[in-house]
């Protein structure tokens, strides 16, 4: 090994920069302005959640999805997602410049406020415009029951009251990332089940569920699932696609 010796190296290979796509479960969202406050100081919405995958910074654009759920005449659920832009980002008393995966993330916006009051935003995804996961009414999924309850018991057994099996048109509460919604089951095969959500829900393919059914008035796990795919609804908005790798 030769000491104070100059090498150089010339890589072969050309570089590429490779877009990092952002987005995060939001579990809160508040109104931050007092009442009685000046047109002139009122400030947007806040949501807070934990980021997912990439990085968010103050002034990047953002989206909200599934944002503002309506119904059509026909009865047809529309959603129209949220466009706005990041002003601040907190973690605890911090001021971030920007926020990357792990611990919960204060992500101040321009949203109209009272869209965020009394954590109306809850179970939505924030994220770089365009990139977010699609919008599903109906989903698909593999699933698994318990063999029995947690928690509770049946008279004279000492272990939990067993799972009975999923029945056609029945409602469960399904927990998706962070949006708990009832469920109808449509149809069962196997260990493959259609459900429809109460609510429009913004997911992959691939992510884990976990499933509820009402017990002595009270919601309790009886299994889980994977979702395999579902029925798509258009966003009412017309979002560019973000690129997710592009060379320098």
């Amino acid at each position: 090994m030769q000491k104070r010796s100059k090498t150089s190296a010339k890589c072969p290979i050309i570089c590429t920069w490779k877009y990092m796509i952002s987005f995060g479960q939001l579990i809160r969202s508040f109104d931050v302005n007092k009442p009685g406050a000046e047109v002139d100081d009122l400030k947007g919405g806040v949501a807070g959640g934990s980021i997912l995958k990439g990085v968010l910074k103050v002034g990047q654009e953002i989206e909200v999805r599934p944002g503002i759920v309506s119904k059509d005449n026909e009865g047809r659920l529309q959603c129209r997602p949220l466009l706005s832009k990041i002003v601040s980002l907190y973690a605890e008393q911090n001021d971030l410049a920007y926020a990357v995966p792990g611990g919960l993330i204060g992500v101040g916006t321009k949203i109209d406020p009272t869209l965020c009051r009394a954590d109306r935003l809850v179970g939505q995804v924030l994220g770089e415009v365009g990139a977010l996961p699609e919008i599903y009414t109906e989903i698909q999924i593999t699933y698994f029951l318990l063999r029995r309850l947690v928690g509770v018991r049946t008279e004279g057994d000492k272990k939990g009251a067993k799972v009975a099996k999923l029945t056609k048109n029945e409602m469960l509460m399904v927990n998706i990332g962070s949006l708990s919604t009832g469920g109808r089951v449509l149809a069962i095969k196997d260990d493959l089940a259609k459900i429809q959500l109460t609510n429009p829900v913004c997911t992959e393919v691939s992510e884990k569920i976990a499933l509820s059914r009402r017990v002595e008035k009270n919601f309790r796990l009886i299994g889980w699932g994977e979702i395999r795919r579902g029925t798509v609804i258009k966003p009412q908005v017309e979002i560019p696609t973000t690129r997710t790798i592009h060379n320098n």
